[in-house]
């Protein structure tokens, strides 16, 4: 069955109080047992493969032996992706900082700079894009506007709405930023052969697809 996203997180619905025991429960219990460790959830040696193994296969065999009717097979799968995912974001989150940025901020200078020149956008677009309400798009774009790297001015066509624009100083930010985030993702993805990250691609298409 097919379940819709909602905004930019994607997770299930499940009632209060109800007992689930499936496998997406074992993946939370999985990686939040590496996050309780600390450094673990950070790119560090904690995470290398030892003989083919690594701590997720630990834990898999642990539910295995501990609930040997649930079937298991598919929670490496979605575990990594969860760790890998905590990885990017403890480290994008640093890149962002030395910008003086932080994601929310980011997502908000992004969706600017890649509408393409005059990279100006109206408030209700920048909500769709971000999927986020009026008021939440509001706080981020006050900040920006403090910080010089956005301007707001009366949209000529609609006396009722306003523009968002990026200044010269955003722009300059936001692509040293988008500079530094990509050359991370690529080191990351270096590991993996043009091949691999085709099939990966279109792996993680189809699952995301199961969403709509």
């Amino acid at each position: 069955m097919k379940g819709r996203a909602n905004g930019a997180a994607v997770g299930a619905d499940i009632a209060p109080g109800a007992a689930t025991h499936g496998p997406v429960d074992l993946v939370m219990s999985a990686t939040d047992a590496l996050d309780s460790a600390g450094d673990e959830c950070t790119f560090s040696g904690a995470l290398t493969s030892v003989g083919g193994q690594d701590p997720i296969d630990e834990l898999i065999a642990d539910w295995r032996r501990e609930r040997p009717d649930l079937d298991a097979s598919a929670l490496g799968c979605f575990a990594r992706m969860k760790l890998l995912s905590k990885n990017l974001a403890g480290a994008a989150d640093q890149v962002l900082s030395h910008h003086g940025l932080n994601p929310g901020e980011f997502d908000v200078l992004a969706t600017l700079r890649r509408s393409g020149p005059p990279c100006t956008l109206i408030p209700s677009q920048l909500s769709a894009l971000l999927m986020m309400s009026r008021a939440g798009i509001t706080n981020r774009l006050d900040r920006l506007e403090a910080a010089g790297l956005i301007e707001r001015s009366l949209d000529p066509t609609d006396r009722r709405s306003f523009r968002v624009c990026l200044t010269a100083k955003g722009l300059t930010i936001v692509d040293a930023a988008i500079t530094e985030h990509a050359e991370l993702v690529n080191r990351v993805a270096a590991v993996l052969s043009p091949e691999q990250r085709k099939h990966l691609d279109d792996a993680l298409r189809a699952l995301l697809d199961a969403f709509q």
